[in-house]
């Protein structure tokens, strides 16, 4: 098991990252809430891991914090819950609203997440409706991401942005939608403002 990975972040992207350690290319899965807290390419990133076998693949699936592993391991108990649906979840929305719609029972909001129909959506209330109690009082994985500076060129905010979110599964017209209305609260953002906002504005 590869419970941690430490090392010189050579590329990131909202879905994957890939840190050298020692020489070694490692390529690791990463949610948006992840990618939010990552340094900058050629710093040290630490990246706390989950380790997938798989008779055709070996996955690793990286968070920056334990309690994001944490969930990502209860969501894969989950009845037709994999690892990449158990990401993108993850991706859609933060630890502490995923939470609260299970509490709340809302799975007309986690359908909203790309991969997520109304059959998954409705089995995530029903079998983790009395698991997730310890996540409830946890901070927002999202509203820990450090402050990023605004980009000089907004058109390539929006542009990159727009790319992160069909990268996350959304379709081309959503994204463009989502990125444009961000654009318009905040002209100024950076591309993972912009995307924050748009994950926002479509849950």
């Amino acid at each position: 098991m590869i419970a941690r990975i430490s090392g010189t972040l050579i590329n990131k992207q909202p879905a994957q990252v890939v840190v050298d350690v020692q020489g070694v290319a490692y390529e690791i899965e990463i949610s948006f809430n992840s990618y939010c807290q990552l340094p900058e390419e050629g710093q040290v990133a630490i990246l706390h891991t989950h380790f997938v076998v798989r008779e055709d693949a070996q996955l690793l699936f990286g968070f920056c914090g334990l309690e994001e592993r944490s969930l990502f391991r209860v969501l894969i108990k989950v009845n037709g819950v994999g690892p990449k649906l158990a990401l993108a979840i993850l991706s859609g929305m933060d630890a502490h609203s995923f939470c609260d719609c299970v509490n709340r029972q809302d799975s007309a909001t986690l359908v909203k997440i790309p991969g997520v129909g109304k059959k998954t959506a409705e089995r995530l209330v029903l079998e983790l409706g009395d698991k997730l109690s310890s996540f409830q009082t946890s901070d927002n994985i999202a509203g820990q991401v450090d402050a990023v500076k605004p980009t000089l060129f907004a058109v390539s905010a929006q542009s990159e942005a727009e790319s992160a979110l069909l990268s996350l599964g959304y379709k081309p017209m959503q994204a463009t939608k989502a990125v444009s209305a961000a654009f318009k609260s905040a002209p100024n953002g950076s591309c993972q403002d912009l995307i924050r906002l748009s994950l926002k504005g479509m849950i």
